[in-house]
């Protein structure tokens, strides 16, 4: 195999380049702009959401979703240890608390069983992700939280298209978050989206996200804000990608296909798993290695041409997060530190997977 494989790459093409040069030839090339509705009314409608206000990034989206739903210094917020930093970083920003609970091993994604004996008084919401596509068991966090009067911030960044019970990820969150980094499975480039069905927050997000300005009101801020719009090149670039997406999931789900068919009988590998009444999309085909150095994999990977990615460092272990770890977050730790990313993008061939498998296989 003679050209590098890398890890992820977007998938751009014509329709893309259409659309995007017609946002720059209309003059309106930042905040407003035909494709930035067009883009939020679709992705809202996709997602089987009433309002959708399209963020700069998704650590951004986050970030307004958290102020949005009046979290501040002194409460506690329930996150994954094993997840993107930008989930505990969010929490920090609006002067929270982030409380690290563990992982799932079969799914990587929080452990519901594991959530309320870290609930108190403080709690108030639960962030939860659904990790490399995976969909989260939404049934138990969604008693959990009504049990306890909590809200939910749905981190779906990682999810576009996945599925638990016949419903998209990013419909079940009080506000639910998206990223649509150049990495995703749909990219506006940086960018991200709050979709929520409650008119209260929305209202909310919107003012936010502009300065704090008062709509209707031009240049009057009643509250702090932020500059955290997208523009509307980036929303053209997302209109076009919208309408691949169907397509660009059904390439991910056949790759994914292709490893396991491949890697199925390699005996120091552990394949991620799809559970019943679930879509997962594996926004990254990802695994768990045992018995094996993973920089020794890694390296052998990058000396045949091919990348790989180690898995996110559990947040427990990072120095601004070490004074909130706390017991039980040993499964969390295990996956952070045992997974490896695979080459996972939509412009992958099937003969480039046989060839990365073969590489592992000799390992």
């Amino acid at each position: 195999m003679s050209k590098f494989i890398p890890v992820s790459e977007p998938n751009i093409g014509k329709k893309e380049e259409f659309y995007v040069l017609k946002a720059v030839r209309s003059g309106w090339v930042s905040s407003l702009g035909k494709y930035v509705e067009k883009f939020e009314k679709n992705f809202a409608k996709y997602c089987g959401r009433k309002h959708a206000a399209s963020i700069c990034s998704g650590t951004a989206a986050l970030h307004l979703a958290l102020l949005a739903l009046g979290i501040k210094k002194g409460d506690e917020i329930i996150v994954p240890n094993f997840a993107f930093i930008a989930v505990a970083n969010a929490v920090l920003y609006v002067g929270a608390t982030p409380v690290l609970v563990d992982s799932e091993i079969d799914t990587w994604n929080v452990d519901a069983q594991k959530i309320e004996e870290k609930i108190n008084y403080k709690t108030k919401a639960i962030i939860v992700v659904h990790t490399y596509g995976n969909p989260c068991d939404i049934d138990a966090l969604t008693n959990i939280a009504k049990k306890h009067n909590l809200f939910i911030i749905e981190d779906a960044a990682e999810a576009h298209g996945a599925e638990y019970k016949n419903k998209k990820c990013g419909s079940f969150g009080d506000v639910s978050c998206f990223s649509f980094y150049g990495n995703k499975t749909i990219t506006t480039g940086e960018g991200g989206m709050c979709l929520t069905d409650n008119d209260d927050l929305y209202q909310k997000i919107l003012v936010l996200r502009d300065h704090g300005m008062e709509k209707g009101k031009k240049y009057w801020h009643e509250v702090v804000g932020y500059n955290y719009r997208l523009t509307n090149l980036q929303a053209a670039l997302g209109c076009a990608q919208l309408e691949k997406i169907e397509k660009f999931i059904k390439i991910k789900r056949k790759n994914a296909e292709l490893y396991k068919k491949f890697l199925k009988d390699v005996p120091w590998i552990i394949l991620p798993i799809e559970k019943p009444n679930t879509i997962n999309t594996y926004w990254m085909f990802s695994v768990l290695v045992k018995d094996k150095s993973r920089d020794l994999i890694l390296r052998k990977l990058k000396d045949n041409g091919v990348d790989g990615r180690i898995f996110f460092y559990p947040a427990c272990d990072m120095p601004p997060y070490k004074k909130f770890k706390s017991g039980g977050l040993d499964v969390s730790r295990k996956i952070a530190y045992s997974g490896l990313n695979l080459p996972s993008s939509t412009k992958i061939t099937a003969e480039e997977i046989k060839y990365i498998c073969k590489i592992l296989i000799s390992i």
